[in-house]
């Protein structure tokens, strides 16, 4: 499933993220394959903002759809959660 696939409110952890140019983006915010991320807003064929850190990112429709995540429950063990 893609980031766009999330509802608000809903945790999953990040798996993949194809778009070379996004995950340099990403990694400036500290979100590598292996963290936990929120969705806090999701805008139909529009941008999908999470949370993680503290941060509200808001990724392109497009753009997220190359994100690969795990849907994930806060209390789950399996993602690093935000610092």
């Amino acid at each position: 499933m893609s980031l766009t696939d999330l509802r608000r409110g809903q945790w999953a952890d990040v798996e993949q993220i194809a778009d070379d140019g996004l995950r340099m983006q990403l990694l400036r915010f500290g979100i590598t394959p292996g963290c936990r991320v929120r969705c806090h807003t999701r805008i139909p064929l529009g941008p999908v903002v999470m949370q993680y850190g503290g941060q509200e990112i808001a990724v392109g429709h497009e753009a997220a759809r190359s994100v690969r995540v795990l849907r994930a429950g806060p209390e789950d063990r399996g993602g690093r959660v935000s610092p």
